[in-house]
């Protein structure tokens, strides 16, 4: 993991309203931050604290009420259907529920498969060659290609999930809360899969989660989040051993060690 280097992904003052009973609703105010390329960020804040808001609104799945995004130079906010259709290659998001991300009725090579088929990419040694290798990449053996999401178990799905969102070799990951809808082993094996394979491949995290044991593990600095504010960033060993923000120390003291 690197703290080091160009920033990849850059925002600047995003807000995003609601309407609200014949006002506004604002879920997040003047959020700042930036992701270097080879660092894992890791938000963090309770539920309700705006931050999958925040990831939404940096891949433009969500539109800002104000602010700005830049990703690798380029205005995300600007970009007209074929430039962010390009952005989005290069960006993608692992969602929070494993059961709900995956469609039932697809098998994992249909899949796997459709991001290939979306971007209208083909793979150098041939699609099933590149699909057995998504899978043995999240530890998962060739012959689940042919199976359907049911015949999993909720860890296995999460793997097939960062397998899909690594098919097209993104350069910027959005983990949503990938182990919260897992069990606490469960989760450990799959934050460990996420921690090998950002070293391996060199890949940019914002990693959101409510737990800072986690963070802390994972993470090169971290944000903390509250009622739709940033109120802490920084160095994630520093912040974890000496945070500012009485906000911060609660989340600490809250959340158990996660056994990796």
């Amino acid at each position: 993991m690197s703290s080091e280097g160009e920033v990849l992904v850059e925002a600047a003052g995003l807000t995003k309203e609601y309407p609200r009973d014949g006002g506004v609703a604002r879920v997040v105010e003047d959020v700042s931050l930036s992701v270097r390329r080879g660092e894992a960020l890791g938000l963090v804040g309770e539920s309700g604290s705006g931050k999958s808001t925040v990831a939404r609104m940096i891949l433009r799945l969500v539109e800002p009420t104000a602010g700005s995004v830049r990703f690798a130079g380029e205005n995300v906010l600007a970009a007209g259907p074929r430039q962010l259709r390009a952005m989005r290659r290069r960006m993608q998001i692992v969602f929070q529920d494993p059961y709900a991300a995956l469609n039932p009725r697809m098998s994992v090579k249909q899949i796997l498969a459709e991001p290939f088929a979306i971007h209208r990419e083909r793979p150098e040694n041939g699609l099933e060659a590149r699909l057995r290798e998504m899978l043995r990449t999240v530890g998962l053996d060739e012959s689940a290609l042919a199976r359907y999401p049911h015949e999993f178990s909720g860890g296995q799905r999460q793997r097939i999930n960062i397998a899909r969102a690594l098919a097209l070799r993104p350069d910027f990951l959005v983990l949503d809360e990938p182990v919260s809808a897992l069990d606490v082993l469960v989760g450990a094996q799959v934050v460990n899969l996420l921690r090998d394979l950002q070293r391996e491949y060199g890949l940019t995290y914002l990693f959101i989660s409510h737990s800072m044991p986690l963070v802390r593990y994972l993470c090169d600095r971290v944000a903390v989040m509250r009622k739709g504010r940033l109120v802490e960033i920084g160095d994630v060993l520093e912040v974890c051993e000496r945070p500012q923000e009485p906000y911060t120390r609660e989340l600490i003291a809250a959340t158990p060690e996660l056994p990796v």
